[in-house]
């Protein structure tokens, strides 16, 4: 039997426990489809730190998500059964530690058969969730969102930092180097030689401004090319968005995409094998009204939505 969101009919939304969208947690059900993973982890961050209060204040701005998506005519919490699945217990000063310990997390999730949609957190957690996707369906096509290349080497003697994880992921064999693709990037290089570096790493690039340029049926179009049929993994750095739309994160970046922009990107991705996803960088500290905490709630459903549908 699938459990769904809590049904207490005298508890408003507001009140009580908030796991996300106010599922429940792992150790209330007998097997998990999806497992929404917090990972409270910001040591590899470059600029504001805060990252690792993300998964907390996503699931507070997760109340609101509803069991009914009308866009694509679904119950993403009906016919899967989706949990909350805590915490990684993490500590802040050792980023090898914290990657091995990440890494085996989210394997003992997806050995048990469950894809994992992490909360993050900065984007070094993406390597090892990329490393444990890739055990079992071999090396993913990557869709991207993102400012930033995330494809740098190494940083203050740091080869493991929230820069670096897909030129990691692309060394250790985890991507597919002909199917992987970022979208809106606009955030500032050094030189040329980062984009070459970038090209060999395996990833496509459609910048922001394309967004003024193109349809968005068009860019959708050109991501599905390049993903083809592969097992996808989906990483979103919600400094992709604008600062206008998502002010509370480490790293923001000016002319990004607007949330209109992403969602509808998004819903066009029906049908894609999603084999894991993230949504990374929401720094609490940073934010206003919640914005970025409903702006990452909102991301998150979408991904558990589409994972349903395929």
């Amino acid at each position: 039997m699938i459990i769904g969101q809590r049904d207490e009919p005298g508890m408003p939304r507001y009140g009580g426990i908030a796991t996300f969208a106010l599922l429940p947690r792992i150790e209330d059900v007998e097997r998990a489809d999806i497992a929404v993973l917090g990972i409270p982890f910001d040591a590899g961050t470059s600029f504001r730190p805060g990252a690792r209060f993300g998964p907390s204040h996503i699931r507070e701005n997760s109340r609101q998500l509803h069991p009914y998506h009308q866009i694509h005519d679904a119950y993403p919490f009906r016919d899967l059964q989706v949990v909350d699945a805590g915490d990684v217990a993490v500590g802040p000063y050792d980023i090898p530690a914290a990657i091995d310990d990440i890494q085996a997390h989210a394997e003992r999730l997806t050995d048990a058969g469950a894809r994992v949609v992490a909360l993050g957190g900065d984007h070094t957690v993406a390597l090892p969730l990329l490393r444990a996707a890739a055990k079992h369906h071999g090396p993913l096509a990557v869709l991207h969102f993102d400012a930033h290349l995330d494809t740098w080497d190494v940083l203050h003697g740091a080869d493991i930092w929230h820069g670096s994880p897909f030129r990691r992921a692309a060394e250790e064999g985890l991507l597919d180097l002909d199917h992987c693709q970022h979208v809106g990037i606009r955030g500032g290089v050094y030189g040329p030689e980062e984009l070459e570096d970038d090209a060999r790493a395996g990833f496509a690039l459609i910048r922001s401004e394309e967004f003024a340029t193109s349809s968005v049926e068009a860019i959708a179009e050109r991501v599905r090319r390049r993903l083809g049929d592969r097992p996808v993994y989906v990483s979103i750095d919600i400094d992709v968005l604008d600062p206008a739309h998502a002010p509370g994160t480490g790293t923001p970046e000016v002319a990004g995409l607007s949330t209109r922009e992403m969602f509808t990107l998004l819903r066009l991705f029906r049908g894609l094998d999603i084999v894991g996803a993230d949504v990374v960088e929401v720094a609490p500290a940073y934010d206003h009204a919640g914005l970025t905490g409903l702006a990452a709630a909102h991301t998150a459903w979408e991904l558990i939505t589409l994972m349903g549908l395929r």
